[in-house]
């Protein structure tokens, strides 16, 4: 019930990091920007990854400090202040401050939840308890965007975020009743605040950076570089801060690095190839086959509801085979929906289901792995480490492979004559018409097939990492564990 609970909290946070999807033009009109500027709308979409992404270690760190219903709480009130303040906003700037702060609240529910479910459940039974996590955080990918436009429909945008306010309420008491009275904490252990400040503004620096509204003209965007290059300072004033401060974000003792770091890279792969594929599925339905912003995501909804599926049945897995083999044969299946995909542009739907379900079947793996892999009391940045490796994940995999494919096409259109109505006939007219079409979609058909290869061997890369993550749990190993830490 507790799970369930937090899970609920974890599906709200995750509806609305994908509900301004449908509804961004009619956002974008109400505040007066141009329809020509939709770049000016970007913001929206940035501020909620720079929320969601830069305060997941420090969030995480508190839970294992101060306990995990305190801080959801804490989070859902933030969530629903976020909400009140983009619901009232007549401006970008606080409608973007408000989508910050409901980032930084709905971020933060999916790692403190995974740490419940590790203080709650043995290492056993933990990775269908997050197979659940995982696939609430799933779903919401699929409920989304048809919830804002539902919801639009009926009262307007606006109504999206006053709408949160009673769903807030509602998972808060869930929360109240279900989770134990004060719950797993350290009183004893000590938060790196400066540590967590610091990072957190790397963080935030490199998904700024990274983060492309036009990908068409380059890898990325024009203060992507010096935006990283401030990144990479303050991350290495972290490390150096780490280093010699007493007290960490993610003590050294008791953490087994090799599966752990194992186990972030993957996720790091997972999110990227995640995101080339929301990105390219889209692209792909609305120049290749013509369809609309709904044909395309109906054609998407093919691989997003095979996500939470997927996810389900990857606890499952592991709970009974350890962490190691559902990852790897999740990621050699996705490797091989991907290759498939790749061969079959642009009837891809059932690779779509395939890939959906295969890399929703790596999601309870990764994340059990990072709990087994550290001790007790360091659970919550631990869970978040993954989720922080899988948005950043997703942030390079879009600005770097989108970008690639770009300019593969223009490459290879570069020599294509267009074909002008002067001085020919319309019989003459129309054939070069067509025969610069079929060039121009064959140079489109190989360029999505150069994506998602490129996706295949990302999958068949995080396949071999995944070898190295824990395998089957013993009962024995278990209470050993279980007595010692560390």
């Amino acid at each position: 019930m507790a799970i369930g609970a937090a899970g609920a909290a974890v599906l709200i946070g995750s509806i609305d990091a994908y509900v301004l999807v449908t509804v961004l033009v009619d956002m974008i009109g109400d505040l007066n920007i141009p329809a020509n500027h939709l770049e000016r709308a970007t913001p929206l979409v940035t501020g909620y990854l720079l929320g969601y992404t830069a305060g997941m270690p420090l969030l995480g760190r508190l839970s294992d400090r101060f306990g995990r219903k305190p801080l959801i709480h804490a989070c859902l009130a933030a969530f629903a202040i976020g909400s009140v303040v983009s619901a009232v906003s007549t401006e970008l700037a606080p409608l973007v401050a408000g989508r910050a702060l409901q980032g930084l609240a709905g971020g933060a529910l999916l790692p403190v939840t995974m740490a419940l479910a590790a203080d709650l459940f043995s290492a056993r039974r933990r990775p269908v308890v997050l197979g659940w996590v995982g696939a609430a955080q799933e779903l919401g990918a699929v409920l989304g965007p048809l919830f804002g436009a539902g919801v639009a429909a009926l009262v307007g945008w606006r109504g999206i975020f006053w709408l949160n306010l009673p769903l807030a309420l509602v998972a808060a008491l869930a929360i109240h009743y279900a989770l134990p009275p004060g719950g797993k904490r350290d009183a004893g252990a000590r938060v790196d605040f400066v540590g967590g400040l610091l990072l957190a503004v790397a963080l935030g620096l490199f998904t700024v950076g990274l983060y492309n509204p036009e990908p068409e003209h380059a890898v990325l965007p024009s203060w992507g570089a010096p935006v990283l290059i401030a990144g990479a300072v303050v991350l290495v004033a972290f490390g150096l801060h780490q280093w010699r401060s007493p007290v960490r974000l993610l003590e050294p003792a008791g953490v087994r690095w090799r599966p752990f770091a194992a186990g972030l890279i993957a996720s790091l792969a997972a999110g990227a190839v995640l995101m080339v594929t929301l990105v390219d599925v889209q692209l792909l339905a609305q120049t290749l086959l013509g369809l609309d912003s709904t044909g395309g995501a109906l054609l998407l909804l093919w691989f997003l509801i095979g996500l939470p599926v997927g996810a389900l049945a990857g606890g499952a897995l592991a709970s009974r085979l350890g962490e190691r083999a559902p990852a790897v044969l999740g990621f050699a299946a996705a490797a091989a929906a991907y290759a498939w995909i790749g061969r079959t542009v642009p009837d891809i739907e059932p690779g779509l289901a395939l890939a959906g379900a295969a890399l929703g079947a790596t999601i309870a793996p990764l994340s059990s792995a990072a709990l087994r892999t550290t001790p007790e009391d360091s659970h919550g940045t631990a869970s978040a480490a993954v989720v922080v490796a899988r948005m950043m994940g997703m942030l390079v995999g879009v600005a770097a492979l989108t970008s690639w494919s770009l300019h593969r096409f223009q490459t290879a259109t570069a020599d294509l004559d267009t074909p002008l109505p002067f001085g020919l006939s319309e019989t003459e007219y129309l054939e070069r018409q067509e025969v610069y079409l079929e060039a121009l979609n064959a140079a489109l058909a190989a360029q999505y097939a150069d994506v998602f290869t490129a996706a295949a061997w990302i999958c068949l890369a995080a396949a071999a990492v995944s070898a190295l993550l824990p395998g089957r749990v013993r009962s024995g190993r278990v209470a050993a564990r279980t007595a010692n830490p560390s």
